[in-house]
């Protein structure tokens, strides 16, 4: 695997708490979850994020190295405290989220990648579209989609950024329209468009992005391309924590891009693979087990 994958997303330390008692502290972010999975399935990564000059800045740094990924890009701030995310697991062991973060306080001021035609680029949530460092962002995508990379955006709308909508809305639609491919949620769309038909959904990203991938929990897995949709189901199983299933939803279809894999059947199924591997533990990132499993391949 020579081909690069880079990472464009914020960096939080995500607290995990079952029945109101916390199970672990660990870094997270949404890119920052896909990145750790592939750095740790040996692919060649970089992540290009920001922290604060504190402790949680070292942790998340140190987490970054220890599983393959490069910080050059990783931009300290200093006299700024880095962000929290606290997840409360209800009985389905499904997350509600409660973020301690200052979005006006972000800033990317450090150098950026040199984006070369072989590079994946995964970007997404309100790190993509906030205002406050949205002309840095858009250049390095711009840059990347001029380079002629391969560019997944995941959407990933928060329903606390809905009073955002008016003044992100355009970040959104730019960034659909420079991505190879767009990842959405049912719940998304709804935010966004006040969309619940998934044709609807697509004639609506289509003008964008051609290629969409809608998630719609346990109903299954739909992905739209210009030679039509194809419906797939989501294999049950017993989970333990849904932190991190869509950011390794993510990280298994890079994964099998890089393995040059051009089958959608057979990348969809490494992406279910990767996300039902983090459901069924505590944690944001794929299992020691899973990573000796591709090893072996």
């Amino acid at each position: 695997m020579n081909r690069r994958v880079i990472g464009i997303g914020e960096t939080v330390l995500d607290i995990i708490f079952k029945n109101d008692e916390p199970q672990t502290a660990i870094p997270g972010g949404s890119t920052f979850n896909s990145i750790i999975s592939l750095g740790k399935a040996g692919a060649q990564c970089i992540m290009v994020t920001e922290i604060g000059d504190d402790h949680i800045g070292d942790m998340i740094c140190n987490y970054l190295i220890k599983n393959g990924v490069s910080t050059e890009y990783v931009c300290h701030h200093k006299g700024i405290k880095s962000h929290l995310s606290l997840a409360f697991l209800n009985e389905n062991n499904d997350a509600q989220y409660v973020f301690y973060k200052d979005h006006a306080s972000v800033t990317l001021d450090n150098k950026t990648p040199d984006f070369r035609p072989t590079d994946i680029v995964l970007f997404g949530s309100f790190f993509a579209i906030n205002p406050t460092i949205r002309p840095k962002v858009r250049e390095m995508l711009l840059s990347a989609h001029n380079a002629g990379a391969w560019l997944y955006y995941d959407i990933n709308f928060r329903k606390t950024h809905i009073p955002d909508i008016p003044q992100v809305m355009s970040n959104i639609e730019e960034n659909m329209r420079l991505a190879t491919l767009v990842r959405g949620s049912m719940e998304d769309f709804a935010y966004l468009y006040n969309l619940q038909d998934t044709d609807a959904i697509y004639e609506r990203v289509r003008p964008f992005c051609p290629n969409l991938i809608l998630t719609d929990g346990a109903n299954g897995i739909l992905f739209y391309t210009t030679k039509g949709c194809r419906h797939y189901p989501v294999r049950k199983i017993t989970t333990v924590s849904t932190v991190g299933a869509g950011d390794n939803f993510n990280a298994g279809f890079i994964y099998a891009l890089l393995h040059d894999i051009t089958s959608q059947d057979v990348r969809i199924d490494m992406a279910q693979r990767w996300s039902q591997d983090v459901c069924q533990q505590i944690g944001n990132n794929i299992s020691d087990e899973l990573v000796e499993q591709l090893k072996q391949r």
